[in-house]
Parts: C-alpha cells; structure tokens; sequence
C-alpha cells in the first residue's frame, strides 16, 4: 500500500558539528564533540546520529564542520558510511542561524524540506511521524521538544507544608528544545546571515503561528552530550535498553 505522506518527507538534513565542546573536555582535546564515543559502543555521536537519518529515510547529509574539523573529515573518509555526506566549513564564524544557513545552501535538493540536529544530540524516535506532523500543521519550522529529567532529588508536599513522597531525578515540567528540527523549503531564506535563528528567526515565526513543536514520544530515548557526566549517564541507559 502506498504511503500518501511518503513524498513530503524530508531525505536530505543537516548536522551541525562544529561547537568546540568545552565542557567536555578532556575528550574533546583532540576531537570535536560529535566525534566523542559514546562508551561501550565504539561509534562517536555522529555515527549513530547517520544511522538514524538512514533508517529514517535520509539520503544526503550536510555537516557542517568547525573546531578540528580535520579529525571528523578523517573519520568520515575512513567509514562505511548509509548515506552520502557533503562537509562544509565556515571560514569565519557565522553564528548558529548564520552557519545552519551556510549549510543550507549546500543541500542537494533545495526544493524540498529538511532535517537538522545539533552534532551532540542521541535520540532515537520517528523522524517520519515528526515530518507528518510538521506537514499537517503547515509549519515553516518544527521542533523536537523533550522533558528531560531533573537531575536532583524532588520533593512532593502536601498543601500544609508536610513532605509526603521524594522522587529521584523527575521529569521537567517544562518542554524544552531538543536540538531536533524540520524545516519547509523557504526556511532558509529566513535565517540570518550571521547570528542566532533562536533569537531572531524563531521567535518572528511563532509570533505568526508558523512554529510547531513535536512532543518526543514518551518512552524514546533522548540526551544532549554535553559534559562527561551524560557520557557516563549514556552508556548507563544504553546498557539498560540493550537487556
């Protein structure tokens, strides 16, 4: 039976993977962030990041490459990798909007939609319910939300002020950005040459109620590597999946 969506999905996208990751530092001495291992995998972050984009119907990927882009273009040259990867690399910083912009431009099919995700980002969930989603409400621009959890200990209280339960590690409350995007064929045009598309481009789109934001499902699996201690925690979630 024929997929009616099939064709509005995207099959091109973008990682963006030039952030020096300074937090994570000593691993990210000699290599840039998304080529840290993820622990008792043997595959850096943007391997598994490639992976998901194939098995979700990606054909094309744009890296965008900055701090120790050398090492990253060694890796890619030296892997079997599912799908075929063009690396571009800023010749002056350009800022988060200005380099997704930049990379953009080097998509193969620019008239069709795209997917992009920050280079430190491990998840996996349906890129293809995300692309409907965005389809169906006429977005220009959709984000990947996730409820990340908290990493200290709650407390839950009555309404006299008496503790009546403690919960390790709680989901937010609050959605937050997952660094996971889809984006219409005219999003480009929007982003600023150079700065930051949070600060400009994505707050004029949701003034217009052109902004959508997909809720990852509960129960996928979603973390930013951002410090040593996610590594850590990472590999920890990934061992328990695999029992």
């Amino acid at each position: 039976m024929t997929d009616p969506n099939a064709a509005a999905r995207p099959v091109q996208a973008v990682i963006l993977a030039g952030g020096q990751g300074s937090r994570l530092r000593p691993y990210t001495d000699d290599r840039p962030k998304p080529m840290v291992e993820i622990p008792g995998t043997g595959t850096p972050i943007i391997g598994h990041q490639l992976t998901w984009l194939a098995e979700e119907g990606v054909t094309d990927v744009v890296i965008s490459c900055g701090h120790l882009a050398e090492v990253l273009q060694e890796w890619l040259d030296s892997a079997d990798l599912p799908v075929r990867v063009t690396t571009v690399v800023e010749t002056e910083p350009l800022g988060r909007g200005g380099g997704l912009k930049y990379a953009a431009a080097h998509l193969p099919r620019p008239e069709r939609a795209w997917y992009a995700t920050n280079g430190d980002i491990w998840t996996r969930f349906s890129l293809r319910d995300m692309a409907d989603f965005h389809t169906e409400r006429d977005a220009v621009a959709t984000l990947a939300l996730a409820r990340p959890r908290i990493p200290w200990g709650a407390v839950q209280t009555d309404g006299f002020g008496h503790i009546t339960d403690f919960i390790e590690a709680p989901p937010s409350t609050f959605e937050i950005n997952a660094g996971v995007y889809v984006f219409s064929p005219g999003f480009a045009a929007l982003l600023p040459e150079r700065g930051d598309h949070e600060r400009t481009t994505f707050p004029h789109l949701a003034r217009e109620r052109r902004l959508a934001g997909f809720p990852i499902p509960q129960g996928a699996y979603w973390r930013a590597i951002d410090t040593a201690k996610d590594l850590t925690e990472a590999a920890k979630e990934l061992a328990a999946l695999s029992r």
